[in-house]
């Protein structure tokens, strides 16, 4: 496979012309990359790429033959056939969160890219944002002392109302999966790995709310919200980190807002809402600038696999007290 240091312009291939697949698009094509398109539903990939120099591929081998890097923006329970295929292929890989619905399917996709050469990268984008990056940089500088108490909040409506794929946890993991995840990482991101957690998850209809308690290993809690439950396009996010010296606090609520927007497939179906952070150039493109980087330079991504199998076995914890109703000790390798 050809290094970019051999390439003029790096190609890179998205699976799926949803959602995502939109935002990642986006992105990419904000970074001048050259950008080819699969989707099983080739109208909406080719209604994404018209009036771009993205190509649309007739099949995913086309597209795999083309590229350098495949970004897989596909629904959650079919991440793991088309990572497997991207790197028998030879491709590095960028798969959207959550890594896999299991961590039997989440290992086979990381031994499949170790096997095969390439390089894996877990999309968690709230890394990005920069109020949360803002926050972790001040808590690894010490500027709070070391973190006591997190809380964290992410709340939407239910993705397209509750009649999607996002509502059948076979194929996404529910909300926990999909939407809470984001917070779980961000917890472990600062605070250290968890060796218990707690939860109660209520569910009404499409809607669902989570709370979770997550004790980490370093003696700090993690306090985490989080709900496919609020009205139609409302979207809100909040973090409080208190540490021994010091609080950092931050709302979508107040200024700097994160403003919401929802990217529907038509006039008439609710989409999904996804924040905006406010910043000359969006978390998105942030986030695939890092993973350019990152390959050009041969340096650590800032999500490592290990990290986001963590996040992800954090995530199942929490699923899993919900439906037992007691605490889930993790063991030593969580």
């Amino acid at each position: 496979m050809k290094t970019f240091g051999e390439v003029k312009t790096v190609c890179v291939g998205i699976i799926g012309s949803g959602t995502m697949g939109h935002a990642h698009f986006q992105a990419w094509t904000a970074l001048g990359v050259q950008v080819f398109l699969f989707s099983q539903d080739l109208a909406s990939a080719e209604q994404l790429a018209q009036g771009t120099a993205a190509t649309v591929c007739p099949s995913m081998d086309e597209l795999l033959a083309q590229v350098d890097i495949v970004d897989v923006c596909v629904p959650t329970f079919a991440h793991r056939e088309v990572v497997e295929l991207a790197a028998r292929a030879g491709r590095h890989v960028v798969c959207e969160k959550p890594l896999a619905l299991s961590l039997e399917d989440g290992a086979a996709m990381v031994a499949a890219c170790e096997a095969a050469g390439v390089r894996l990268f877990v999309a968690m984008v709230l890394r990005f944002f920069p109020q949360y990056r803002a926050a972790y940089n001040l808590v690894k500088e010490g500027q709070v002392g070391s973190p006591q108490v997190l809380r964290l909040k992410r709340v939407s409506s239910p993705p397209y109302g509750g009649t999607s794929w996002y509502s059948d946890e076979s194929r996404s993991g529910g909300m926990v999966l999909d939407l809470m995840l984001h917070d779980i990482d961000y917890a472990l991101w600062c605070a250290g790995d968890v060796e218990r957690v707690y939860s109660k998850v209520n569910v009404v209809g499409p809607r669902q709310y989570a709370q979770a308690v997550l004790t980490h290993r370093s003696g700090a809690i993690s306090l985490i919200e989080s709900g496919w439950a609020y009205p139609q396009g409302m979207f809100r996010t909040s973090l409080d980190i208190a540490g021994s010296t010091g609080v950092i606090e931050w709302t979508s609520d107040a200024p700097p807002t994160v403003r919401s927007y929802l990217q529907a497939k038509s006039e008439r179906v609710q989409g999904v809402g996804l924040p905006s952070g406010g910043a000359a150039e969006d978390p998105f493109t942030l986030e695939m600038r890092h993973v350019m980087n990152a390959l050009r330079s041969g340096t650590p991504f800032d999500v490592t696999p290990r990290e986001a199998m963590v996040a992800l076995e954090v995530a199942l914890a929490v699923k899993t007290s919900a439906r037992t109703g007691v605490p889930v000790v993790l063991g030593e390798s969580a």
